[in-house]
């Protein structure tokens, strides 16, 4: 498996998906890092030799922000922005939905399992005594 910016890629695969297993690379900025590197994109992540993965790395380490720096660049935004207490930092604090969707129903990926709340199982038309 060869190690690139400090992630195991898979060696099975073509080079363009093994590089978007790296946390900041999707399909566009692999392909443009293989054009840069010149690379073919559908040769096998195992078929590379030594010096292509070399050019590869050099063309991430100096353009990309990728891996710890990027996810610790994400964490000091969100961080920022509970700090200041605006709405969308108010809302990452909550643990609820940030980008304005729904929260009445469909929100349970970000709201975690239902809670149970007393007095909601009732029938319908049956009065209170």
């Amino acid at each position: 498996m060869p190690r690139i910016a400090g992630v195991d890629i898979p060696k099975d695969k073509p080079i363009w998906v093994s590089l978007q297993y790296i946390y900041g690379i999707g399909r566009t900025s692999s392909y443009q890092i293989l054009a840069d590197a010149g690379v073919e994109p559908i040769i096998r992540a195992k078929d590379l030799g030594d010096e292509q993965i070399s050019s590869i790395q050099s063309v991430i380490g100096k353009q990309y922000k990728v891996e710890g720096d990027l996810r610790r660049e994400v964490q000091s935004n969100i961080k920022r922005l509970i700090e200041i207490g605006c709405v969308r930092g108010l809302r990452h604090r909550m643990n609820l939905p940030v980008h304005g969707q729904r929260t009445r129903t469909n929100a349970r990926t970000k709201k975690g399992a239902r809670k149970t709340v007393a007095g909601r199982g009732q029938r319908r038309g049956v009065s209170k005594k």
